[in-house]
């Protein structure tokens, strides 16, 4: 090798990266003597969640190959910290200690059965009402099961009373006779059953 050549002298070595001056306006690396931006964030630890050191990438490497979250806990604490940690760490209580949440289900309760509504508790959409009234329907049919056959038959609902009854009977009557279409019998298994219903509902005194 000649060090007198003329290459030598054309020859320029720029400064390290470990040597170049950090950016004024990107934050500097946290590491001691470190010039270099730091670009890569780095938790705090336990105690400092949402806290971070900004370093470069290589004092971010050397950190996170020595982190651990868990430092400074014992056995016990770390049992814990497992226990939270299927719950998420969300609060919890043991049955019958959260007295305000139980007085409230009980009232609910209370007002879904039939009875006087807490003043605490506001049914603004009367939700234990329509349930009680759906209830009570359930409970207690107003009619038979083949009372409400019948009446569907003829197109009513547990509502309808004799009059309302007798007017839709003779409405059907009048338009699935023959003699009200021309002598036509294609209908005439339908008015079967219109007569067949009629004659049930007048056997359990709803006619």
């Amino acid at each position: 090798m000649n060090i007198n050549s003329r290459f030598f002298d054309r020859i320029r070595i720029g400064a390290s990266e470990s040597d170049a001056p950090a950016d004024s306006a990107a934050p500097r690396c946290e590491h001691p003597g470190c010039n270099r931006t730091g670009e890569f964030r780095a938790p705090k630890g336990r105690g400092r969640e949402g806290q971070f050191f900004r370093f470069c990438m290589e004092h971010v490497k050397a950190y996170n190959a020595t982190y651990n979250y868990f430092t400074g806990m014992d056995d016990e604490a770390l049992a814990a910290y497992q226990k939270q940690e299927e719950i998420g760490h969300r609060p919890t209580w043991k049955l019958g200690v959260n007295s305000q949440a139980g007085r409230m289900a009980q009232r609910g309760r209370k007002r879904a059965a039939g009875g006087e509504e807490s003043p605490d508790l506001h049914d603004a959409f009367n939700l234990f009402g329509a349930r009680n009234a759906q209830q009570a329907a359930r409970q207690e049919p107003r009619v038979g099961v083949v009372a409400m056959k019948a009446l569907t038959t003829l197109g009513l609902d547990d509502t309808a009373d004799s009059a309302a009854i007798k007017a839709r009977y003779k409405e059907l009557v009048k338009r699935f006779h023959p003699d009200a279409n021309g002598g036509d019998r294609s209908r005439e298994g339908t008015l079967q059953e219109i007569l067949k219903a009629y004659q049930q509902l007048k056997s359990v005194g709803m006619v």
